[in-house]
């Protein structure tokens, strides 16, 4: 298929988890009936981001992936026959817990998972504390639509992981995020912060050639310290935003993707064809001050 319509849910979360599936599983049919055949949910959708204090009870918030969520997450896909992007804390084993997105294709079956590679540590958001990093690699999952390539918030600053995603054959890239700025800073630093946030994914689009698909969620959490910034938004193939959400509101969002015009922009632009293979062998060191 040359194209495809991919849905962007931006919602806000409760202290609920059942409630935040439901809601996601609602906005998700939402989706569907303007046209979505890829739905994507936003980063840890099934609760407030709790990565904001290290506190062991939130451990109970983690389930195995597959799971209570993916089944109810893989019904609604094979009656909607959509693909189902969905960003949940997993529990590996007593003790080793992931942050993980599972891929549920349109027939209700679960293709797979991806663990996120990239872990933070910083105020408010502590992730290092729950989340052991990836051991899957960079994935992509053959969904019935696309072929598409998951990556997640953090993972988003690493144009490493980006292209290694594209290379693997990825037609779109998604990231489910939960970023936002502190209430207590000043409108500047927070515009920087979000453009910033923006122009490393449309990056990704150019350096590529691929469509970027990054879905954030909005709100206020954590007593309102934090503000959720949503901006969801799409890039295409050449670093333009085709679409952008709001910064305070909830959005369901259909965009339709025309997959073949990677090529143009490929053919046009040819990075992966100049690409200095031999030459990249110290990019697996830390930093480059010895021989």
């Amino acid at each position: 298929m040359s194209k495809v319509n991919v849905g962007l849910v931006q919602m806000s979360c409760s202290g609920d988890k059942t409630a935040n599936l439901q809601k996601a599983i609602d906005k998700t049919r939402e989706a569907a009936a303007k046209g979505a055949q890829i739905v994507c949910l936003q980063e840890l959708f099934t609760s407030l981001y709790f990565c904001d204090v290290e506190d062991y009870e939130n451990f109970k918030l983690a389930e195995a992936i597959p799971g209570p969520s993916t089944a109810s997450l893989s019904e609604v896909a094979k009656e909607l026959g959509v693909v189902i992007i969905a960003s949940l804390f997993e529990k590996r084993a007593e003790g080793l817990y992931h942050n993980t997105t599972a891929v549920i294709d349109a027939d209700g079956s679960y293709l797979g998972k991806y663990r996120k590679m990239h872990i933070p540590d910083d105020p408010a958001y502590y992730e290092k504390f729950y989340f052991t990093p990836g051991d899957l690699g960079y994935k992509v999952f053959k969904t019935k639509f696309a072929t598409i390539g998951i990556l997640i918030c953090w993972d988003q600053w690493y144009p490493e992981a980006a292209r290694i995603t594209s290379l693997m054959g990825a037609q779109v890239l998604f990231y489910p995020t939960a970023i936002g700025w502190a209430t207590s800073q000043d409108d500047k630093t927070n515009t920087e912060q979000y453009n910033a946030w923006q122009t490393i994914q449309r990056s990704h689009s150019v350096a590529n050639g691929l469509h970027v698909v990054s879905v954030n969620r909005v709100g206020l959490e954590q007593d309102g310290a934090m503000k959720f910034w949503g901006g969801s938004f799409v890039s295409n193939p050449f670093g333009t935003v085709v679409y952008q959400a709001s910064h305070d509101k909830e959005e369901i969002h259909v965009e339709e993707l025309d997959l073949s015009i990677s090529d143009k922009y490929r053919t046009h632009w040819p990075f992966l064809r100049d690409r200095r293979i031999d030459s990249y062998g110290q990019i697996t060191k830390r930093y480059i001050d010895e021989d």
